[in-house]
């Protein structure tokens, strides 16, 4: 319950279970064209970034494109190849799937 929460707190849960919609398909680090040079693929076949915490500002991609690397709620209205997987999108434009899991 927020009133139970600091500001701060609340926050962080937020951002938690926003963090949390991710599964890892890597589209929309280019996983299916031309991938980042810090997106990684788990044993698990699940990607990951390798620098996540410090991704943001300009980044290469492997063919050598240079490009910003921005906060996924900043690109939700753009289309990019694979956007099909990205949960985030998902959960936008079909909002009931969230109460389904």
């Amino acid at each position: 319950m927020i009133s139970d929460l600091t500001y701060q707190e609340y926050l962080k849960q937020k951002e938690e279970e926003w963090e949390a919609l991710c599964v890892r398909c890597g589209a929309c680090c280019g996983a299916y064209q031309d991938p980042c040079k810090h997106l990684e693929k788990a044993s698990n076949g699940l990607y990951f970034c390798s620098i996540y915490s410090e991704r943001f500002g300009e980044r290469e991609s492997l063919s050598g494109k240079k490009f910003q690397c921005v906060h996924i709620s900043k690109i939700l209205s753009s289309n990019w190849f694979g956007d099909r997987f990205c949960s985030y999108k998902l959960n936008i434009k079909m909002p009931w799937l969230k109460s389904i899991k």
